[in-house]
């Protein structure tokens, strides 16, 4: 079965007259014959009634036109995609948890408002993927803290300096300070794998985590799974305190003794893709203000 029997099919389904169909199908009488009929012994039934005076759907014609019609209609389209496929504008992006995740919604509403061709896509990527990608052109720009131990030459822009800050339920212990220092941080701690979190954040987990009794040591596989169980009241986490990436049924409460990390975004040096300079204006602006907007409510 092809596009071909199938144009053939419909056109004198519409017409009822093959020679009204050929002209139409610009191919000739016998022509679009051959077609119907080998489509007919290929599917195994007649699909027309002919006479020397009329042409006519079978009962199976009938059944068969809507599903010859949807198929030309996929055909169509799929050809029409491959056919401008030049003209859309991929956008691959990284993160690496739902945190950062939900930074993109309001950058990517404004980017697809200014390019309508623009076709985003995100990767949510485990921390030591991440640079590699980039590099290799897998994606072309990731958000995430700096690393300063990884040796690159990707370009990284500081997107902000975030304070390290304990995240807690509401009802936790610690949720009642508005700061707090490491010595202040008791009860079960819940640390993420390495593999989630960028050095920093890990040696950050890890200096809290060895000082620890084993019941007080709770390890996760994600940093989701580690925000699940302190929304939950098992323990509180440590985590870079991002504003507007905040879960607003958790709280933050930054540790003043711990070094603020920078966090920002990864793409290759030459910024040759025709959205990523907007981009990373957009998420630069998104960032600012909401930093700035938080620090007028306070």
């Amino acid at each position: 079965m092809n596009t071909v029997q199938l144009e053939c099919f419909v056109t004198v389904a519409e017409y009822l007259n093959f020679s009204k169909a050929s002209k139409a199908l610009k191919i000739t009488q016998p022509a679009v014959s051959h077609q119907i009929q080998t489509l007919e012994e290929e599917l195994g039934v007649k699909l027309f009634s002919r006479t020397s005076k009329s042409v006519s759907l079978t009962q199976e014609g009938w059944l068969f036109l809507p599903d010859a019609q949807l198929i030309l209609k996929t055909a169509y389209s799929a050809k029409d995609r491959l056919d401008n496929h030049e003209h859309y504008i991929p956008l691959e992006l990284g993160c690496h948890n739902y945190m950062e995740l939900n930074l993109f919604p309001p950058i990517l509403k404004d980017l697809s408002e200014e390019f309508p061709l623009l076709r985003p896509n995100i990767h949510l990527i485990p921390f030591p993927s991440l640079l590699s990608m980039i590099e290799n052109n897998q994606i072309h720009a990731a958000l995430g803290t700096k690393n300063e131990r990884a040796k690159t030459s990707l370009y990284y822009r500081e997107l902000c300096s975030a304070p390290v800050s304990c995240v807690c339920s509401p009802e936790h212990p610690l949720a009642q300070y508005e700061t707090l220092t490491k010595n202040q941080l008791t009860g079960n701690f819940i640390a993420c794998s390495p593999r989630q979190v960028s050095d920093s954040i890990f040696t950050v987990q890890n200096s809290i985590l060895v000082n620890l009794s084993p019941e007080n040591r709770f390890l996760t596989e994600n940093v989701e799974s580690a925000v699940t169980l302190a929304k939950a009241g098992v323990g509180y986490t440590l985590y870079p305190d991002i504003l507007p990436a905040r879960d607003a049924g958790l709280c933050y409460i930054p540790v003043t003794d711990l070094p603020e990390i920078s966090f920002g975004v990864y793409c290759q040096n030459n910024h040759d893709h025709p959205v990523l300079k907007r981009f990373l204006t957009l998420i630069s602006k998104y960032i600012t203000n909401s930093c700035e907007s938080y620090m007028q409510q306070v």
